[in-house]
């Protein structure tokens, strides 16, 4: 009965339609001729019997030898590999369902950077020193106390800001220290966001893909599809991530420094439309803080005169959107949004104000001293290259030299628009905004934050132009250049009668003058691709037909 119960399992023996699960019909139903010749041979007697009659049991299994294969161990392997595949395939479509949201999982990726970052500044202990003297310049003014005779902190550091950016700092004072300086952390953050995001729309979309057998793989890679394979959104938070730790964005957030507010307003306003109604007003409101920003105003002024002298000769081929010269409205916008600030400050602190502008303001040496390596403008550099502290003749005819230069840089970038250089706009922008840094009279290391929109607009050019090569490596030396805080391993911070900065060797100086000697690279850079774009057609156009071709996919002047 073992056997037949057995044989009525067994799936050679099944018929169609019945299956081991059938029960007890398998057992009742007849058998084929074959089963009844084998049912018969099993319970013929005396099979399966010894000689002394009793029923032998059926030989045990030998046990398996070691690293041989059996069929009893393969039953367990395929359930194995069975249960492995599964779980690669749950974990695979977790990763995939993953994906589908990019911006949830660069939020997250972004909020464990920036809590590194708040505890490795905390773990440091910062100071964040400037923001405690912005407290105190609201402070002072509050109480009705002399603005540019106040000292604050153990540093004794004076107001070097005009008398609208005391205003301003007024509601740090209802604030404790402790709650301060997380508000300050936390805004730094945000604001960096805000920088990238702004960055981002500046530089804008890609131009339209050109067709050329002679391109290179990352270039038609890049020219896909039109629109990006990331989220503008997941972009900016994975790009924020990263850039939290580069050496400007420390120091910022280590002094709690307001550089990052005075770039948000200037992208703020560059990013906007031509013709907008409040375009302009940023950088008014940021000259307004820190005076330096103003060099964007001139620089608006410039480009609104080469556009009405060559709308007037019937060179110029922009109409403008509508707008009868967009730079030259944004420029008196931004002049009087400035003149607001300067007479309201005058208003509330008549005394404070007239000092500011008729002494303070040419008394360079209240901001710090010029030789020091934190000081990362062309006045550093000549100051540790001469061995003096007060570079004088020397610093004034380089400095009017480099800015005559870089303003007309902008200018021709400006002009070429994006019919021949895409990315106009932001060259236009980062050329004005390296100057302006080179030139200041003291430029700390910290100021340097638009070193951010500057190696975003090196990438998008490696991911437009055919040679890719040459721009990947730009951009990664560039970024290399400001995450590698190279410029505080020389002799610095010495306080006493010798100050080592006065006294560095060669390689000293060069280190001390990475960020100067970047900016003016990237100046030059600049000058040939504007150049370049303004004497022919477009670089990231293709020889031969294919280049014509895609003449009529080429974005229109003012697109963003």
């Amino acid at each position: 009965m073992q056997a037949l119960y057995q044989l009525s399992y067994s799936p050679e023996i099944d018929p169609p339609g019945v299956g081991p699960r059938s029960g007890v019909a398998n057992l009742t139903r007849p058998l084929p001729r074959s089963a009844k010749s084998v049912s018969r041979r099993l319970t013929s007697p005396g099979h399966g019997r010894r000689p002394g009659g009793y029923c032998r049991r059926p030989p045990s299994p030998k046990p398996p030898t070691p690293g041989a294969r059996t069929a009893v161990s393969a039953l367990p392997q395929s359930a194995q590999s069975r249960s492995r595949q599964s779980g690669i395939r749950g974990r695979s479509a977790l990763a995939a369902r993953a994906l589908e949201r990019p911006v949830l999982i660069a939020s997250g990726v972004c909020l464990l950077s920036f809590a590194a970052f708040w505890t490795a500044q905390r773990a440091t202990g910062v100071s964040m020193i400037d923001l405690m003297v912005y407290r105190a310049e609201g402070w002072t003014v509050r109480t009705g106390g002399d603005l540019y005779a106040m000292r604050a902190t153990y540093a004794d550091l004076p107001t070097t800001y005009p008398p609208f950016a005391a205003l301003l700092f007024m509601p740090l004072t209802l604030l404790d220290v402790a709650d301060m300086r997380t508000l300050g952390t936390a805004g730094n953050l945000v604001l960096l966001v805000a920088v990238v995001h702004l960055s981002l729309r500046l530089i804008g979309d890609r131009p339209r893909p050109f067709r050329s057998s002679r391109s290179s793989l990352l270039s038609r890679l890049a020219n896909g599809p039109h629109r990006p394979s990331l989220p503008r959104p997941a972009a900016t938070l994975l790009i924020s991530s990263a850039a939290v730790w580069c050496e400007p964005l420390w120091t910022t957030l280590r002094y709690g420094q307001i550089n990052l507010l005075m770039t948000v307003l200037v992208l703020w306003d560059l990013s906007r439309r031509p013709g907008h109604r409040f375009s302009g007003a940023g950088i008014g409101v940021a000259a307004g803080i820190k005076l330096t920003p103003a060099l964007f105003a001139v620089f608006l002024a410039l480009h609104g005169t080469v556009r009405a002298v060559r709308r007037r000769r019937g060179t110029s081929d922009t109409d403008g959107e509508g707008v009868r010269n967009p730079e030259l409205r944004r420029f008196a916008v931004a002049a009087g949004t400035f003149t607001g600030t300067a007479l309201l400050g005058a208003l509330v602190l008549p005394y404070d104000s007239r000092r500011f502008w008729f002494h303070v303001l040419f008394r360079s040496e209240r901001v710090g001293h010029a030789e020091i390596t934190d000081n990362q403008s062309l006045r550093g550099v000549v100051a540790r290259l001469l061995h003096t502290g007060d570079p004088g003749g020397p610093w004034l005819v380089l400095a009017v030299l480099v800015a005559l230069a870089g303003l007309a840089v902008a200018v021709a970038a400006a002009s070429a628009d994006r019919r021949r250089l895409p990315y106009a706009p932001a060259w236009a922008a980062m050329v004005c905004a390296v100057t302006a840094l080179l030139v200041s009279p003291v430029s700390w290391s910290h100021h340097w934050v638009w070193c951010v929109p500057l190696v975003l607009l090196l990438c998008a050019e490696a991911l437009t132009r055919e040679r890719a090569l040459f721009w990947a490596v730009s951009a990664g030396a560039a970024a290399l250049l400001f995450c590698s805080y190279a410029v505080w391993l020389v002799p610095h911070g010495v306080t006493g009668p010798v100050k080592p900065e006065l006294h560095q060797s060669g390689g000293q100086m060069a280190l001390s003058a990475l960020y100067p000697a970047g900016g003016l690279a990237f100046l030059a850079l600049a000058a040939v691709v504007s150049l370049r774009a303004l004497r022919g057609r477009s670089p990231y156009e293709a020889d031969g037909a294919d280049g014509a071709d895609c003449a009529a996919d080429r974005p229109q002047a003012g697109a963003s």
